[in-house]
C-alpha cells in the first residue's frame, strides 16, 4: 500500500509494475538484468482519488497521462530494480501530493494611474522614435 497522506492510500492492485532492461550505467549488467521500473496507476478509475483531485493530476501528469486514463511512470536511474521501484513510487506519491492541493485564485487588480500614463508617455516616445525613421531629404 502507497501511504500519500492520513486520507489518501493506494492500494497495490491499483498498481502494475513491469520491468525491463534500462540504459546507462551497468556495465555488462546492462544487458542481462531488467531494472527499469514501468509503473501504471489507473488513475481515472481509481476509488482511492477524489474526482477533482484526479482531475488536477490528469493536467499534471501531462504526456505521462494516456487515453485510457492511466499514468505511467518510468525510472531507470540506478542499476538497482529494487531502488528503482523506490523512486517511481516515490514520484508518484509526490505527484499526487501536488494534485491534493488546489490552485489559489486569482484576485483581479486594477492598474494605478501612475503605470497607465508611463505606459502611454513611453508609446509616445516610441511612436515619435519611429516616425523620425525614413527618408532623408538631401535639399532641406
Amino acid at each position: 500500500m502507497l501511504h500519500i497522506n492520513d486520507d489518501i492510500a493506494i492500494h497495490d492492485w491499483e498498481l502494475t509494475e513491469s520491468f525491463m532492461r534500462a540504459s546507462g550505467p551497468g556495465g555488462q549488467n546492462v544487458n542481462k538484468v531488467s531494472s527499469a521500473v514501468e509503473l501504471r496507476f489507473e488513475a481515472a478509475t481509481s476509488p482511492s482519488l477524489p474526482q477533482p483531485v484526479k482531475n488536477r493530476l490528469r493536467r499534471l501528469a501531462g504526456r505521462r497521462w494516456t487515453t485510457e486514463g492511466a499514468l505511467v511512470l518510468q525510472c531507470d536511474e540506478t542499476r538497482s530494480q529494487a531502488r528503482n521501484r523506490e523512486l517511481v513510487r516515490e514520484r508518484l506519491a509526490e505527484l499526487i501530493r501536488t494534485a491534493l492541493t488546489p490552485p489559489k485564485r486569482r484576485i483581479a487588480t486594477r492598474p494605478t494611474l501612475g503605470s497607465k500614463k508611463r505606459r502611454l508617455k513611453a508609446k509616445k516616445v516610441r511612436g515619435e522614435v519611429k516616425a523620425m525613421r525614413g527618408k532623408v531629404d538631401p535639399n532641406t
